[in-house]
């Protein structure tokens, strides 16, 4: 009893450490047989997660999915919230079988290759979030956050994404991302690619940010030079 008992724990503490070497975020890069060079991003919080494809020259957004997941041993289970290529795969299962080591990341019967960039740590931002209010003219607004209509962002130690969706109607609105910073109380987003307007790719908007309890408080300018005020709630 004592052998099985150490056994399992040994079983148990593996898959944690391989759960956390999977958080974070890490990047591919394939070539078309047109000569165009295609990045895949995917960011990992503790229990969702985006995948994202988009030119790497003028960062034109190609498309993205992604949900909830947990790890089974080796693989990857997950239910997919949002795929901007095939609507129909919203509420079905993801699986993959993955191997991971502490830089690489393969899904087995898959010729490429993902390279870590962070592990999800130390950012004060890192997670998955959901948008949960606006402040407009001078009154804050909350949403529900248990409705379909979601505005999700997900962000490791260096990269962000949001995505916006609607799991009733499997409808895939918007989305956009790229690379971000925290120094301060000053939030600041470099843009890399955004699925409505390419010509916003490069953009560098800062922000100023506050943690009150599981909100992020979020005030600045949007892309389009409009005043915001966003709230978001951390997802469990």
């Amino acid at each position: 009893m004592r052998k099985i008992g150490i056994t399992l724990v040994g079983v148990l503490v593996s898959i944690s450490i391989f759960s956390q070497n999977l958080v974070g975020a890490w990047e591919a890069t394939i070539t078309t047989s047109e000569g165009v060079d295609i990045k895949n991003v995917v960011i990992f919080s503790e229990n969702y997660m985006a995948s994202t494809w988009f030119n790497t020259k003028d960062g034109e957004f190609r498309s993205v999915n992604g949900g909830s997941w947990k790890l089974n041993g080796n693989t990857l289970e997950g239910n997919i919230e949002f795929d901007s290529r095939n609507s129909d795969k919203v509420g079905s299962q993801m699986i993959f079988d993955l191997i991971i080591s502490e830089s690489e990341l393969k899904v087995d019967g898959v010729d490429i290759v993902w390279k870590k960039l962070d592990n999800g740590t130390p950012g004060d931002l890192c997670g998955a979030w959901l948008m949960s209010g606006r402040k407009r003219d001078g009154k804050i607004e909350t949403r529900n956050t248990d409705q379909p209509r979601k505005t999700l962002k997900i962000l490791s130690e260096t990269r962000f994404q949001w995505i916006a969706y609607n799991t009733e109607t499997k409808q895939f609105m918007a989305t956009g991302g790229g690379s971000y910073t925290t120094i301060g109380s000053k939030y600041t987003e470099n843009i890399e690619f955004f699925s409505k307007d390419k010509t916003r790719v490069g953009a560098e908007l800062s922000f100023d940010f506050s943690l009150l309890q599981n909100e992020w408080h979020h005030a600045g300018f949007s892309s389009k030079g409009d005043p915001l005020y966003e709230i978001w709630s951390i997802r469990e």
